[in-house]
């Protein structure tokens, strides 16, 4: 008779071996608040998770509403400040309707989980994130992926399914999270005109960084209007916790609630998170005149480095290769005073590993300039 449990344990050592054997083993290290690194690792682009009024609007939040929602939204766990929110973030980046959701994962499970069902057709861009991916495979339709920012190849696959009896959904990220890049939307929007498709589309890194308002690229491109379901996050540029959906289709918010477990089945966000994002989304609208400094910034900061692609986004990718040297120069640049990532497989598919420098709006020129100088001799 089999040893189920010296099995089960034989398993689980054998996948951490073979981790350690490929310097891919992934490990929780402890950041300490009192850090003095230089921290171009996290998403905190506008830095408005330390921002003084961010802070107090959460110390009172805090104070009123205590730290947790303590329930799950649909008994009581469903507060003001999670509608005030809702509602907030929908007039900024021109939609009806808005969810607050746990997590940007728990969103994306749920929209892409729930919404397409068996014998539709979800057309997605080969580099969407694993929280996109894992919800489409759970839905069980049939999946094509075009090419990453191909619009020609995701217009081939619309004509091939043109006469198809089924829903069509085109699902892409706006920012990259790994690469930085972005497709163009207008483009996409173009093909929606002809095709008839529902477009899901995740801002989550495009927040705070475009548009007038801040609200991400479907509004610096005027797309928002195309877009069926926007996906965001509270927790990258706008520095709480949590995540967002948009609609024009009361119908769709009404469903999720209904049906997600993603949202029924967990203690909800806490309100001092939601209270916290929505001082956010008030100091975001006015930086409006900063954008296209930014912007600038990170196009001039890629032109420095050597193998840097060109783009204006914050994320900012260096491929190096190999797993273990990426680490060693992420270790190197760490004991400089910069915190960046490095990203490895499975992220990224094998040899293909890199630093991932998430620039944000306090990084001076000097610390700028000192950090190209120190990869520039690390690359070499």
């Amino acid at each position: 008779m089999v040893d189920v449990m010296s099995s089960f344990w034989g398993r689980i050592e054998d996948a951490i071996n073979e981790r350690d054997a490929s310097s891919l083993r992934r490990k929780l290290t402890p950041r300490l608040a009192e850090s003095v690194s230089i921290d171009l690792s996290n998403n905190d682009y506008l830095r408005l998770s330390r921002h003084p009024e961010v802070i107090a609007a959460g110390q009172e939040a805090l104070a009123l509403w205590g730290g947790s929602s303590s329930a799950s939204p649909l008994v009581s766990g469903y507060t003001a400040a999670h509608a005030a929110l809702e509602e907030q973030l929908a007039h900024w980046a021109g939609f009806s309707y808005g969810l607050v959701w746990n997590a940007g994962y728990s969103a994306n499970q749920a929209v892409l989980g729930r919404l397409p069902k068996r014998g539709d057709l979800v057309l997605a861009d080969r580099l969407i994130h694993q929280s996109m991916i894992d919800g489409i495979l759970r839905s069980g339709v049939r999946l094509q992926r075009y090419r990453h920012l191909d619009i020609e190849h995701l217009e081939h696959l619309l004509a091939g399914e043109r006469d198809a009896d089924c829903n069509v959904f085109v699902v892409t990220e706006s920012v990259f999270s790994v690469d930085g890049d972005y497709p163009d939307l207008k483009a996409i929007a173009a093909l929606k005109d002809r095709y008839d498709f529902i477009w899901i589309l995740d801002e989550a890194h495009a927040i705070g960084w475009y548009g007038e308002q801040g609200s991400g690229l479907a509004e610096a491109m005027q797309v928002a209007p195309q877009v069926d379901i926007m996906v965001g996050t509270l927790g990258k540029g706008l520095g709480s916790m949590g995540a967002f959906t948009l609609f024009h289709q009361a119908s769709l918010r009404d469903y999720l609630i209904n049906f997600s477990g993603e949202f029924i089945y967990s203690t909800y966000l806490a309100p001092v998170c939601a209270v916290a994002a929505s001082k956010a989304v008030e100091l975001t609208t006015l930086m409006s005149s900063q954008r296209a400094y930014w912007q600038a910034r990170s196009r001039n900061f890629r032109r420095q480095i050597s193998g840097a692609p060109t783009g204006d986004s914050p994320i900012v990718p260096i491929l190096i290769g190999d797993a273990a040297r990426t680490l060693s120069i992420a270790q190197l640049l760490s004991e400089y005073g910069f915190l960046v990532g490095a990203i490895r497989p499975p992220t990224v598919p094998t040899s293909s590993s890199r630093l991932r420098i998430s620039l944000n709006i306090e990084i001076s020129e000097a610390d700028e300039g000192r950090l190209v100088s120190l990869l520039k001799e690390a690359l070499v």
